[in-house]
């Protein structure tokens, strides 16, 4: 899978990938310094700088989840709690039902780019 595009394809409802598609598009919009690839046949948000990752999605039947690194989801974990998100040690997940909390997405992206502006690498160290 080499497009957003394609990795759409693969959600099942029509609502739900229009869903996760709107998501995409307001970050990168809100974001101009990101760009959006798809690796491991997952779109992640990256730093155009210096290609490091930022922020990773997936999806699932009941939901589509995002993961901003362990660090930074241990992090926000009170934050996450308190938008009634489940999450795991490494996603959280997003029902296709909720309403999507922008604030704490853009309170994990803005903190995985100010961690991670002068790094060399795609994973933290």
């Amino acid at each position: 899978m080499k497009t957003f595009e394609a990795f759409l394809e693969t959600i099942e409802k029509p609502a739900h990938r229009e869903k996760l598609k709107n998501v995409v598009e307001q970050l990168l919009n809100e974001y101009p310094e990101l760009t959006l690839e798809i690796k491991w046949n997952q779109p992640m948000l990256l730093l155009k700088d210096n290609g490091t990752f930022i922020l990773g999605l997936s999806k699932a039947k009941p939901h589509f989840a995002i993961a901003p690194e362990i660090e930074t989801r241990n992090y926000f974990d009170d934050a996450i709690k308190q938008a009634g998100y489940d999450a795991t040690k490494m996603i959280i997940k997003i029902k296709w039902t909720d309403d999507v909390n922008f604030d704490l997405i853009r309170k994990m992206i803005e903190k995985n780019i100010a961690d991670k502006q002068h790094t060399t690498k795609f994973w933290r160290e």
